[in-house]
């Protein structure tokens, strides 16, 4: 019989389970708060739970688990970069950012990307499968273990493409904010995505609360179509509109991912066309000199970002440049899953 990964149920779906094993309903909050309050990888730690409840947890649940690899931490700024192992030898990188405001974490949703954006290194090693809700939450839970801090925001911007695993991302969003576990408010979660159209209208029609970030990086079909393949599927005016529709259902402002490319999207015209693409929408624009990546012939500055700001300010638009964090360690998201594979 294959064991139920129990650090992927929710609260009322741990209840149904503890009446299927001919346990009291009430048990399940006692266990929900062993795995996800003190966080215990073993169900003998629970100590107010009986010897035979705990034996019945053995025989048909299991509790997942990560093993660090490798952690780089930088000389510069306190980022640390992790690259966790999974129980299939499988690896995610997760990064821990220290901001002024506290604690943020990156986190990976899948093992690879398949989305093919020419930019990232995230999509290079391939794309091997989903990752669980308990393997998402999972990040959060050893990294804070690792650090002995809170952490008091999530990124859902790490490997990964979240709203091509959007049932076990949703998932882990009501897990790391259920009030009988760690009750992070999602007002302190962000999701990134490179446009999956349908993800985002059905992530508007939750109201969740959290904040939609998408990686835009190019203001029109043609440019866009040739560094992210998603455009194809999905276009930049379906991808706006589907945006404005999440600002008008949720209320809150989206953020656009503008990754500043010399020589591919970094021009006054660029700018121009950007800032007529988002007039009137209640949003930000988050410039990033793009990372450096062996295999790709791109390149940018801060310099570059900060010369595109000014044009996007001279437009009206709300635009700032991404504070570059982990420089030293490689902090971009990819890198170190590759060189674990030998790749």
């Amino acid at each position: 019989m294959k064991k139920i990964d129990i650090l992927s149920l929710s609260l009322d779906e741990l209840e149904a389970e503890m009446i299927s094993i001919g346990e009291k309903k009430f048990r399940a909050k006692q266990i929900f708060q062993w795995l996800h309050v003190k966080q215990v990888r073993d169900f003998n730690e629970m100590s107010n739970i009986s010897l035979e409840l705990r034996t019945k947890l053995n025989e048909h649940f299991c509790i997942k688990s990560l093993i660090i690899a490798r952690r780089l931490e930088s000389c510069i700024d306190n980022t640390v970069k992790y690259l966790y192992r999974l129980s299939d030898d499988a690896c995610v990188e997760t990064v821990l950012m220290e901001y002024n405001h506290g604690l943020s974490l990156c986190v990976s949703t899948q093992v690879g990307c398949k989305m093919g954006c020419k930019f990232c290194a995230s999509t290079i090693a391939g794309f091997e499968r989903n990752l669980e809700p308990s393997e998402i939450l999972l990040q959060l839970y050893e990294t804070q273990k690792d650090c002995g801090k809170k952490i008091s925001g999530i990124v859902l911007m790490g490997i990964g493409e979240p709203l091509d695993n959007y049932q076990n991302v949703v998932k882990f969003l009501e897990l790391v904010s259920a009030p009988e576990g760690c009750g992070l408010s999602l007002r302190h979660v962000t999701l990134s995505t490179c446009g999956l159209v349908p993800g985002i209208r059905k992530l508007a029609e939750l109201k969740l609360g959290l904040t939609l970030s998408v990686s835009l990086h190019c203001p029109d079909n043609e440019g866009r179509s040739e560094i992210m393949p998603v455009n194809k599927s999905y276009n930049v005016y379906e991808l706006i509109a589907a945006t404005k529709e999440y600002v008008q259902k949720t209320g809150r402002r989206v953020t656009y991912e503008y990754a500043v490319i010399d020589g591919v999207n970094s021009g006054k015209n660029d700018a121009i066309k950007l800032a007529q693409l988002i007039k009137g929408i209640n949003c930000h624009v988050n410039l990033i000199p793009v990372n450096s990546v062996k295999e790709r012939n791109y390149h940018s500055s801060r310099e570059s970002a900060i010369r595109f700001q000014k044009y996007l300010l001279g437009l009206g638009v709300n635009a700032t440049v991404r504070r570059t964090l982990g420089s030293d360690i490689n902090a971009a998201c990819g890198q170190l899953r590759r060189e674990a594979a030998g790749m």
